[in-house]
């Protein structure tokens, strides 16, 4: 059947709506009360493989079905997630599609949105906490501090034709907080934009599985990261996280270290 022809036959008999929802960075208390509200009101969760599947809990008599990927092993192409979307809210039930951090920041939500919305559909977005941000925060890493950055860049390390985004360059010659999401395959590429601006010196940090029992953090500068990463084996998922912010961490290991000498010197 045609998209044309199967739209108008849906467009007849739609009852059903779909909710995008941002499940937050990894750790389940970091999802938001709407999102689980959502989730309880769900016949149907379509869930991606960063998700803890604890979050499933909140959508008991829900259909779950697994949509994720890893490490390029694809379960359900895109294309198959947006008719999966359909068909089942065709049959005049709620979709929740659940996504890692906010469905807005590199998760698609927009463009399942507007799959949906071309069918007739309701459809809805419940934010999410994002790993660009929140994973640092986790680490006692802000992505904006008074003297040190007066603002952020969040850059995909990898487009969808597997290239290194263009905006990374653009990035490293500014004086802003670089936050890079799905760039660890490409760690050695991004550094070197960033020793061409003579900013060897420069922090990074870089936080693997943030949020949940599996959290890693290799700290170091550009000019030392690399071997960081690869003494600590750190992979994907793993966001990076470069600028003078990073140092703030440390900052405030030493005054807790300080506060605690100071009590049992007491």
């Amino acid at each position: 059947m045609e998209l044309k022809e199967k739209k108008d036959s849906f467009l007849k008999n739609q009852t059903g709506k779909l909710s995008v929802v941002g499940a937050g960075p990894g750790d389940v208390d970091l999802i938001t009360l709407k999102g689980v509200k959502t989730l309880q009101g769900a016949d149907v969760v379509l869930y991606d493989a960063l998700i803890d599947t604890e979050l499933l809990k909140y959508a008991p008599n829900a259909e779950k079905i697994f949509v994720g990927k890893r490490k390029g092993c694809y379960r359900y192409q895109q294309e198959q997630i947006n008719e999966l979307i359909v068909q089942r809210a065709s049959q005049g039930l709620h979709v929740v599609r659940l996504k890692g951090g906010d469905p807005f920041v590199f998760g698609r939500g927009a463009e399942e949105m507007e799959y949906a919305i071309a069918f007739g559909l309701d459809v809805a977005v419940v934010p999410g906490l994002s790993s660009s941000v929140s994973v640092p925060a986790m680490q006692n890493i802000p992505v904006t501090k008074r003297g040190a950055s007066e603002s952020f860049w969040v850059i995909t390390g990898t487009t969808k034709e597997h290239k290194l985004s263009g905006d990374i360059a653009l990035a490293a010659k500014s004086s802003a907080t670089v936050v890079i999401l799905m760039g660890m395959s490409k760690l050695g590429e991004i550094m070197d934009l960033f020793r061409k601006e003579n900013k060897q010196d420069v922090p990074v940090a870089i936080i693997q599985n943030g949020t949940t029992e599996k959290e890693k953090i290799g700290i170091g500068t550009v000019a030392s990261i690399e071997y960081k990463a690869k003494e600590q084996q750190l992979s994907n998922p793993a966001i990076i996280v470069i600028g003078e912010v990073v140092a703030h961490r440390e900052k405030i290991m030493e005054i807790q270290k300080e506060q605690n000498e100071l009590v049992f010197s007491e």
